[in-house]
């Protein structure tokens, strides 16, 4: 028989049996494995998962248990409500770690005025109420007869935050001094009252020192007695007010001169200087002699910002150093320090360093070393060291303040050929922009979502510090040993899901360090003018006619490049990117840094409305192109100029322009004799192409070889090509324009097909447009990410119209087609003139050129309208013929009184 409370086997064994005997054994064992499996299927019903709803539970539980649910259910919502309590507090902890450091002390100020409020009208007045006992318990029985003096200190304390919330580091000195100032003067009040006891009551401490000065002074007058505790309390209460006032010994007879020609108790000597407004430890007290740990921390500096910070990373006034002033003439030191000051502001902002005897004068300022930090990696265990303040240094490099004041007058009256004068433009015509933005809680968010990302996936690497550009921050990680670089590459879209951003680059390595770049984009974006770059160039000195201004890098240099040395620039992207705005910047620089005689130029702008701005200015050596067939013919223009200066320099034996330029200036060169020429310097040639699809979408092949012949030989002959487009594509950009225009400057692309057409490489299609660009110069590996100058159309137009007062633009009549090829064409029109102007007429006012039209409407035959479109064609009316297409009508049609004025050879209108 089977007991269902019991074993199997135990109650088959005891059906077999027979007799009491044997019965009331079997019985006791079935009791006893009864009570033994109870208890194993409750251990089993903790362990394991519960009985599928179809099936019964082998026992019902007790009736005990079912009446202890109810207390189990109360624990658990209590346990619950607990928890919900928690969170929340947690939840508002996160929130305030999320605020701002400013308003975060901002409320700890405004709590602390708030907190003196209520304790003055607790000490001052007779508060009613439980705030006022509870006061006058505290403040009252703590301090004693000084708690009037409790809301002055905490009004103070708040007033200092309100003030002064950049100087945190001061909170611990305070803290330390006011304590020390209150025990002090506590423990002298408390032993002049009598010294009253606790046994007293504490009515008599409250009119002593409080609670405080009885802790401060009982153990002293246990230990030493009255005679030497009260001089001891006075030294704690004098070492408390020089903590404050933050005043060294040595400092107190200077302060008190200080304070005393303040109050005009004593006259100032006439060598002595006002005295300064001391808030901290004077210089020689806080700049004591590092201790020797800190030679470990200098190990972990990047050697090139070690040598930066070494030097000084800007340039001082222009004043003469101490030991100059003090008649030492310098020596080899000096030179070399001077020298590397110089070359450490080229290197830093990419500009060439004046000579060494300039910068003989500059100030050298030895910035001091910080202090070291530690970085956790991935591992735990593991620290790399940066010498830096604040868990991850800020690697931006500075750029220098543009000077405000004593800079050298610039060239104003330059003596052009013959009696003309011109002046440049001054920079004030460009607006300033502000500084740069600092380091910002959002940087410490990135790093710290960095720093987990590696930490989750296991990757032996840190962020050990960032450059924060207009556009960009880039984040420099370092990786472990034995780790891959493409361990971090792999993480592309992790590190964009935990920044929340999806434009995210990496840059593997960064280009002169051992450190993987990660680019995101800033949440709040700058903006670069075109002014403060070009005063940097003014400032560095650097007169080159051909320096344009191009932006701001992503380390917080600027960037400047120099046409004459690219030689030719690509500069492609999709609509909105940026394009337009960079060719306003280029040809605002030249504008203000060359006159007419240095720089001509040609505009080519089929659009029509982009370059319109520029019309007239006497730098223009044809006027605005906006058709594309003349475009055509004025590049083969610059095609036949540059094989006539070749000409020239083949003729004299000079290789370059330059050098050319030079020796006619210096009346080196001569015409030979016999010859009415006169020799005068080449002007450098510019030929910006707003739109290059356009050009090749009308004549292909004449633009084509053009821009290869240009760009492959124009170089030395100062003939210099800016091309942009917005549709790079291999049919726009071929092969032969990419193989000889080594700079390119791409802006965003729409497909990484497009960023492989301008820069031979990925990375153009993540770019976030409006400025934000990939500068590749000749001779670059990488590019470098910059964010595009930035100038307003009230600038571009002041500048045109001081360009435009100083000088009227002379044209040249060969840019465009000759008169020699119009009359030669004119002689083949013969009896055909009427007709002629009738088709133009009618092509013209239709938009439609067809010769079946011509045969239809003009009632002649097929050979009669193909001639008038010939000729057609040779006037620049119709486009060339496309087979069984229609062809292009190359003129509006409110341009059609000058096309038969043209025909006509009539002056046009």
């Amino acid at each position: 028989m089977y007991h269902p409370a019991g074993n199997g086997n135990l109650g088959t064994m005891a059906s077999r049996t027979s007799g009491k005997g044997s019965q009331s054994t079997a019985g006791t064992s079935r009791q006893r494995a009864g009570r033994s499996g109870g208890a194993a299927k409750k251990a089993a019903a903790k362990k394991s998962p519960p009985r599928p709803a179809g099936r019964a539970p082998a026992r019902k539980a007790p009736a005990k248990k079912a009446a202890a649910r109810p207390a189990g259910g109360a624990r658990r919502a209590g346990r619950g409500l607990a928890h919900g309590v928690g969170g929340l507090f947690r939840g508002v902890g996160r929130g305030a770690r999320g605020l701002d450091p400013a308003h975060r002390k901002d409320g700890l100020a405004l709590l602390l005025l708030g907190v003196a409020l209520v304790v003055a009208a607790g000490t001052w007045s007779s508060l009613d109420g439980p705030v006022g006992d509870l006061i006058r318990t505290l403040v009252t029985g703590a301090f004693g007869r000084l708690d009037l003096v409790v809301p002055i200190l905490l009004a103070v304390i708040a007033f200092r935050l309100f003030r002064h919330p950049e100087r945190p580091e001061a909170n611990g000195r305070i803290v330390i001094g006011l304590s020390a100032l209150v025990l002090g003067v506590l423990g002298q009040v408390h032993i002049a009252c009598g010294s009253p006891g606790r046994a007293a009551g504490s009515q008599a401490l409250r009119d002593a020192g409080g609670m405080v000065g009885w802790a401060a002074s009982k153990p002293l007058l246990f230990t030493v007695g009255e005679m030497l505790a009260v001089p001891l309390l006075a030294l704690l209460t004098v070492f408390g007010l020089l903590v404050v006032t933050a005043t060294p010994v040595n400092a107190i007879p200077r302060r008190l001169r200080e304070a005393g020609i303040r109050l005009g108790v004593i006259e100032p000597h006439p060598d002595e200087y006002a005295p300064a407004d001391h808030g901290e430890y004077d210089d020689e007290w806080r700049q004591a002699p590092p201790a020797r740990r800190r030679r470990a921390s200098s190990a972990a500096v990047d050697p090139e910002h070690a040598e930066e910070e070494a030097l000084g990373r800007r340039r001082g006034p222009r004043t003469a150093p101490a030991d100059a002033a003090a008649g030492r003439e310098p020596d080899a030191v000096d030179l070399a320090a001077a020298a590397a000051a110089s070359l450490d502001g080229a290197l830093l902002h990419g500009i060439p360093p004046t000579p060494v005897v300039a910068d003989l004068s500059s100030g050298i300022s030895a910035e001091a070393a910080p202090a070291e930090v530690t970085v956790p990696t991935a591992r735990p265990g593991k620290r790399k060291s940066a010498a830096v303040p604040g868990v991850v240094p800020d690697l931006t490099k500075p750029a220098p303040e543009p000077p405000t004041s004593g800079l050298p007058a610039r060239a104003e009256q330059l003596q052009l050929s013959g009696d003309i004068t011109y002046a440049l433009p001054s920079l004030d015509l460009l607006e300033r922009g502000g500084p740069g933005k600092a380091r910002s809680a959002a940087n410490d968010a990135i790093v710290a979502a960095l720093t987990n990302v590696f930490s989750e996936f296991k990757v032996d690497a840190a962020v050990t510090g960032f450059t924060r550009g207009p556009t960009v921050t880039r984040y420099e990680v370092e990786l472990g040993p034995a780790v891959k670089v493409e361990r971090i590459t792999a993480l592309t879209k992790n590190i964009a899901y935990a920044v929340a951003s999806p434009d995210v680059r990496i840059i593997s390595p960064i280009p002169g360090k051992s450190a993987v770049g990660i680019e995101i984009p800033n949440t709040d974006r700058e903006m670069v003018n075109l002014g403060d770059v070009l005063r940097l160039a003014a400032a560095a000195e650097d007169d080159h006619p051909m320096l344009v201004a191009l932006g701001k890098n992503v380390e917080g240099g600027y960037e400047m490049a120099n046409l004459t040395k690219m030689p030719h620039v690509l500069v492609a992207g999709a609509t909105g990117s940026g394009k337009s705005s960079c060719i306003n910047c280029l040809i605002t620089s030249l504008l203000v840094r060359a006159t007419p005689e240095d720089v001509r130029m040609v505009l080519v702008d089929p659009k029509r409305v982009e370059l319109t701005a520029y019309e007239g200015i006497p730098h223009l050596i044809t006027p605005i192109i906006t058709n594309p067939k003349r475009a055509a013919e004025a590049l083969q223009w610059v095609v036949r100029e540059m094989d006539l200066r070749y000409d020239d320099l083949a003729a004299y034996g000079f290789r370059h322009i330059d050098d050319f330029n030079a020796a006619v200036r210096a009346g080196k060169v001569t015409a030979p004799a016999g010859s009415e020429r006169e020799l005068q310097p080449y002007p450098y040639l510019l030929v910006i192409v707003d739109e290059l699809a356009d050009l090749m979408m009308v004549a292909p092949r004449d633009v084509e070889d053009s821009i290869v012949r240009i760009t492959q030989l124009a170089r030395a002959a100062g003939i210099h090509l800016v091309l942009a487009t917005q549709r790079p594509s291999v049919d726009v950009v071929t092969g032969l324009i990419k193989a000889n225009v080594p700079s390119r400057l791409a802006f965003a692309t729409s497909s990484l097909a497009d960023s492989r057409v301008i820069l031979d490489q990925p990375g153009a299609e993540k770019l976030i447009g409006k400025g934000d660009g990939l500068f590749l110069p000749m001779g670059a590996n990488k590019p470098v990410r910059m964010q595009g100058a930035f100038v307003t159309e009230a600038e571009v137009a002041a500048i045109v119209q001081h360009c435009k007062d100083q000088m009227a633009p002379v044209f040249r009549d060969d840019v465009v087609v000759g008169t020699a090829r119009k009359k030669e064409i004119d002689e083949d029109i013969g009896d055909d003139l009427d007709l002629l102007c009738q088709a133009a007429e009618l092509v013209v006012s239709t938009q439609f050129g067809s010769t079946s039209m011509l045969q239809r409407k003009l009632r002649v035959g097929f050979a009669k309208a193909g001639r008038l479109m010939d000729l057609m064609e040779s006037r620049n009316i119709v486009g060339p013929s496309e087979g069984s297409k229609a062809r292009d009508v190359l003129v509006k049609p409110d341009e059609l009184d000058g096309v038969l004025a043209l025909i006509r050879g009539e002056e046009q209108p």
